[in-house]
């Protein structure tokens, strides 16, 4: 497994991120630490969560996922072996989305407090809040990194100008620069991305750990009509994909994934680390069977014309 480096940080990772959000929500901790054990001894190492994880379960306030992340790396010992993401902006109880300063300290204190640690390795805006300075939301950043409870930073879901932007005022005024963007992509909605951000990505190198990798399970090949939706609590995010071109794309899942002896999830992985862009796709497991088809993903070798079949079916030119 060929390690990647996380935009210009030096800091090498394994090519597929574990996302968090499911910690606390779907699964409960023992299901958790079962699989991030398994995660950790195959030797991935970049775990991504945020503070709002799982706000929006019942009985839940936020921070659950964190919360179990820290106890597991407590009760392993194993800090200093594992890169962890987490993220900052959400709604955590407040009415708003929020990237003022002295939201953005407390909110670092809070999730330093839930991980059990001193450090995080990548801090990431979580949803862009227009009605705060990017200069403001630099300085915060600044200041944590300064202090040594940040090491690097990241966004997530900013427009492309947004994301311009930032890079630039920090290299105007030497703030520090977002080393990695999260966005959502996967095969049946690249646009969004492709369209400008990957571009802007690749000429500010970037790295791509972008989420939704499996389309709310949709490219697993899990939901193949609407029949199949309730199988599980995420299920309702793929309806939007039960159409002709998301059945395309199965089609062609289907059938590299039986050429490769895979399955659709290790095909989808494969396609999205074939992209020139892409460092590390995030996704999500609730099951031991479920992670092993995500990291066999990590190490196929898909043909060209493996890419070449799932480029035209999911196309958007």
């Amino acid at each position: 497994m060929e390690f990647r480096q996380l935009g210009n940080t030096g800091i090498r990772v394994a090519p597929f991120t574990l996302g968090g959000n499911v910690f606390g929500w779907t699964i409960e901790e023992a299901t958790s630490y079962e699989i991030l054990d398994s995660f950790s001894r195959s030797g991935f190492n970049l775990v991504d969560t945020a503070d709002v994880y799982s706000r929006w379960k019942r009985g839940n306030s936020g921070g659950e996922s964190e919360r179990i992340i820290g106890d597991w790396m407590k009760l392993r010992g194993n800090r200093s072996n594992m890169i962890i993401a987490t993220k900052v902006g959400s709604d955590m109880g407040i009415g708003k989305k929020s990237l003022a300063k002295k939201y953005i300290l407390q909110a670092a204190e809070s999730s330093l407090k839930r991980l059990q640690t001193d450090y995080i390795d990548l801090y990431q805006t979580h949803w862009d809040d227009p009605d705060t300075p990017m200069e403001e939301t630099l300085e915060a950043y600044q200041q944590l990194i300064q202090e040594g409870k940040v090491r690097f930073i990241g966004a997530s879901n900013l427009s492309p100008e947004r994301l311009k932007t930032s890079l630039q005022l920090s290299k105007e005024k030497g703030y520090p620069a977002y080393q990695t963007f999260q966005p959502l992509y996967n095969l049946v909605e690249r646009e969004a991305f492709e369209k400008e951000l990957e571009s802007i990505c690749i000429s500010n190198h970037l790295a791509v750990i972008n989420y939704y990798s499996l389309a709310a399970g949709f490219l697993t090949g899990k939901y193949r009509g609407e029949g199949d939706l309730s199988k599980s609590a995420r299920g309702g995010g793929a309806k939007k994909y039960l159409n002709e071109k998301g059945f395309k794309v199965l089609a062609a899942l289907d059938a590299i994934a039986e050429e490769h002896n895979s399955t659709p999830a290790g095909v989808t992985i494969a396609w999205l680390l074939a992209r020139p862009s892409v460092t590390a796709p995030i996704a999500s497991a609730t099951n031991m069977q479920q992670l092993k088809f995500l990291m066999d993903g990590v190490l196929l070798k898909l043909t060209s014309e493996n890419i070449d079949l799932l480029n035209n079916v999911s196309a958007w030119r």
